[in-house]
C-alpha cells in the first residue's frame, strides 16, 4: 500500500539557459523527515517553491496524498503544505499574534479554531509571553520560531523548511530541533533543506543530496556512507618520531604529526595486518582510536571540494 503523503516526479524548471531543476523525484512520508542538501545553487530553493506552489515547474508533478495536485484543487493542496521560506517572511510592525491571525484568515479559519491555534503555535514556538510584541523588536532566533509558528497555524500535513536556522543562535536553533522532533512524533511529514551538516544528522531519516540540479543520491545515512570507498577510520598515536621511509607504501594511510589516519572500509577485518605491518617496519604505536565518516565527507565525495556562489 503506498503510505506516501507527497510523491514529486520528475520535476524540471529552467530560468533561459540554466536548468536549476532537472528531473528531480522525491517521496515522502508521515512522520518523516527528508533531508534535502546541496551546494549553493544546487536547486534547493527552486525544489521547495515549486512543491509549496510558489513556483511553476516547466515539467513535472507533485501529489499528496489521495491524488490532491495544484491542478486539481489548488486551494486544498495549500491548505495541506506548510512552508517556512528562506528570507524571514513576518509583519515586522504587526503584533505576533497578529501576525498568525492574518496567516490564518489567508487559509480561511473559522475564528474560534484561529484563537485557539494560535495560542497552541506560540506555545510550541515559546513566544506565548511576546504575542503582543511586533517582531521588530525580536532576536533573529525569535523571527525564525514566529516564522515556523505561521507556517503551522494551519496544521499542515506537509510543511518544508527552507534553511531554517540560518542566523540564529545555538539555543534557538536547539529549541527549533525540539519543535521539529514534535512535530515528527506527531507525524508530520517535514522536508528540510540546511547547509549545516550536523543537523541533517540529526534530524533527517533520509536524505536527498542535488548538484547541478540533479539528484545525486539518495537514501538512508548508513546508505550514503556505503557509497564512500572508505566509511571509517583508524587514527594511529605513534611513539616516537618514525622514518618516512617506513611508512611509505602503506595503503590508505596518511600522517598526521605523529598520528597516522587510515582509511578503511572494515575496521575489525583491516587494523591486525595495518598493525603487523607498522611492527614489520619498526614503527612503535601508543595508541589506537576509531572515527566513522560523516555526511559532511559524503557530501564532498559526492559534490567536490570546489567553491560555489
Amino acid at each position: 500500500m503506498n503510505d506516501e503523503v507527497l510523491t514529486a516526479r520528475g520535476l524540471r524548471k529552467a530560468y533561459g539557459d540554466r536548468v536549476a531543476v532537472h528531473e528531480v523525484s522525491l517521496a515522502l512520508r508521515p512522520g518523516e523527515v527528508l533531508g534535502l542538501l546541496g551546494p549553493n545553487g544546487a536547486g534547493k530553493s527552486t525544489t521547495v517553491g515549486i512543491i509549496s506552489g510558489l513556483t511553476v515547474p516547466d515539467a513535472g508533478t507533485v501529489t499528496l496524498s489521495g491524488g490532491l495536485s495544484l491542478a486539481s484543487d489548488e486551494a486544498g493542496y495549500k491548505r495541506r503544505i506548510g512552508l517556512v521560506p528562506q528570507d524571514i517572511a513576518l509583519y515586522e510592525e504587526l503584533p505576533a499574534r497578529m501576525n498568525l491571525e492574518l496567516f490564518g484568515a489567508l487559509y480561511g479559519m473559522p475564528a474560534d479554531l484561529l484563537k485557539r491555534r494560535t495560542d497552541e503555535v506560540l506555545a510550541m514556538v515559546g513566544l506565548s509571553d511576546r504575542a503582543k510584541d511586533k517582531p521588530s523588536t525580536f532576536s533573529g532566533g525569535m523571527k525564525r520560531r514566529l516564522n515556523i509558528a505561521c507556517a503551522l497555524i494551519h496544521d499542515p500535513d506537509v510543511l518544508l523548511l527552507d534553511e531554517p536556522t540560518a542566523g540564529v543562535d545555538p539555543q534557538s536553533r536547539n529549541a527549533i530541533f525540539d519543535n521539529l522532533e514534535m512535530l515528527k512524533a506527531a507525524g508530520k511529514a517535514l522536508i528540510y533543506t540546511t547547509h549545516y551538516m550536523e543537523e541533517a544528522e540529526r534530524l533527517a531519516d533520509r536524505i536527498v543530496i542535488v548538484d547541478h540540479g540533479r539528484v545525486v543520491a539518495s537514501g538512508t545515512q548508513a546508505q550514503l556512507f556505503a557509497l564512500l570507498p572508505a566509511a571509517q577510520t583508524l587514527q594511529v598515536e605513534l611513539d616516537g618520531e618514525p622514518d618516512d621511509a617506513a611508512l611509505a607504501g602503506l595503503p590508505g594511510v596518511q600522517r598526521v604529526g605523529q598520528r597516522l589516519d587510515a582509511r578503511m572500509t572494515d575496521i575489525g577485518r583491516d587494523t591486525g595486518p595495518l598493525l603487523a605491518a607498522l611492527a614489520e617496519r619498526g614503527v612503535k604505536v601508543r595508541g589506537l582510536a576509531t572515527a566513522r565518516a560523516t555526511l559532511e565527507d559524503v557530501f564532498l565525495q559526492l559534490t567536490g571540494r570546489a567553491l560555489r556562489d
